[in-house]
């Protein structure tokens, strides 16, 4: 029998450009706090519908379904401090009958009383809104018998009365979740670099183990795909803050993560290459006219991609912002921009806040290195982290070689 494959990976703190952007990363997800409250969230909400006399044993699973389920939750678009997180229950029983216009009613009366903020009842979920900020998505499925497994239906209805256009629409998430789990291995080095910063952030969480990384270390990103992924999906919510309509979603983001995964590759040009993917499949769906037609590898049934893009125009705009973001990184990489435009860049495309809060924690880890509000350079002419005080950039992850100066610090 084969030995199992391990893979180290690369600590992104060890790189000067890679380290801001795990930083930004780190600023945009869940923080382990949060995580852990997000669990308990879930199992009071599933026990509090296994207890509704209406859904008594027909709730046959309920799971986390998109980011939560593979560890790449970012805040949501526009945001900096809210979170949406999805789970799926599967229904059975009469359920299976009822129209979904039906089965999302009855699954909003059921939480009608719950403890949160506002239940809403959107077109194929109903949302528990927490006073945190933190959203729960509960979408209500069926299971297609005979096929593979958790393999179904979910619904779809705008409401608020029943419609020609209700339908249900082909689903496997839980059939994704074990395909993306299985191409993006935990990446060892990767995986223990980042909770260990996570430890050293959150003083609460400093009693734990950190000798060892667990095979399920729920509050840490455990590669470098997905934390690419979460990068691309914040650079996404950012250029769309302002936009009303539908953005691209995020489904489709994490399947490019995981067909572009590679073990042992830098964070960076990990990025460079999910951004370089899509953006090399919307221009071929676009030179032949067609809209980008992106499906669940494990179940082709389900789309996507079935609702954005709804324009050749619209895929090619997103496209446009990718290619702008590979080239922002590449310049960053060879180190053609100063400091202050960098950050100024990296401010545009990933939020002033986190990018800023990132920065803050890169000077104060370095403290007192620098002696003068303007970048300096170390010993082997690298640039070296300002004060958080700076006028300039606050951070200066390219590498720039240049005589030395006096006044030395540590290089990040």
């Amino acid at each position: 029998m084969n030995a199992p494959l391990f893979f180290q990976g690369r600590n992104p703190f060890d790189d000067p450009v890679d380290r801001i952007l795990a930083e930004i990363a780190m600023s945009s997800q869940l923080p382990p706090g949060l995580h852990n409250k997000a669990t308990q969230r879930f199992k009071a909400a599933r026990e509090h519908l296994e207890a509704d006399a209406r859904f008594e044993g027909d709730v046959e699973h309920f799971y986390p379904q998109g980011s939560m389920a593979i560890d790449a939750t970012i805040s949501t678009r526009g945001t900096d401090n809210e979170y949406d997180l999805d789970f799926i229950t599967q229904l059975g029983g009469r359920f299976r009958s009822m129209q979904p216009l039906a089965i999302l009613k009855e699954i909003e009366d059921a939480y009608r009383n719950y403890p949160v903020q506002k239940v809403a009842r959107q077109t194929r979920c109903v949302t528990l809104y927490y006073a945190d900020n933190m959203h729960l998505d509960i979408t209500p499925a069926l299971r297609a018998y005979g096929r593979l497994d958790r393999e179904g239906w979910i619904t779809h209805a705008k409401g608020p009365n029943a419609s020609t256009d209700d339908h249900l629409v082909d689903m496997n998430a839980y059939g994704f979740i074990a395909w993306y789990r299985e191409r993006t291995p935990t990446e060892q080095r990767l995986a223990k670099a980042m909770r260990d910063h996570w430890l050293a952030m959150d003083k609460a969480l400093q009693a734990a183990e950190v000798d060892e990384v667990p095979e399920q270390c729920n509050f840490i990103v455990k590669n470098t795909a997905t934390l690419a992924l979460q990068l691309l999906k914040r650079f996404r919510n950012i250029g769309y803050a302002n936009y009303s309509g539908r953005i691209p979603p995020s489904v489709m983001l994490s399947y490019y993560a995981g067909m572009a995964a590679q073990p042992d590759m830098s964070l960076s040009d990990m990025m460079i290459r999910q951004a370089t993917w899509i953006i090399g499949d919307i221009e071929q769906a676009s030179r032949y006219g067609r809209l980008l037609h992106v499906a669940n590898p494990i179940c082709e049934r389900d789309v996507f991609t079935d609702r954005w893009p709804t324009s050749i125009a619209q895929q090619n705009e997103f496209a446009k912002m990718l290619k702008d973001l590979v080239a922002g990184i590449q310049a960053a990489k060879r180190g053609d921009m100063a400091p202050n435009k960098l950050m100024d860049w990296l401010r545009h495309g990933f939020g002033d806040r986190v990018v800023t809060l990132a920065a803050d924690r890169m000077a104060d880890e370095i403290g007192g290195s620098v002696e003068r509000a303007e970048q300096g350079y170390g010993r082997r002419g690298g640039i070296i982290l300002p004060s958080a005080a700076s006028i300039a950039a606050v951070a200066a992850p390219s590498i720039v070689r240049a005589q030395p100066h006096t006044f030395f610090g540590e290089k990040i």
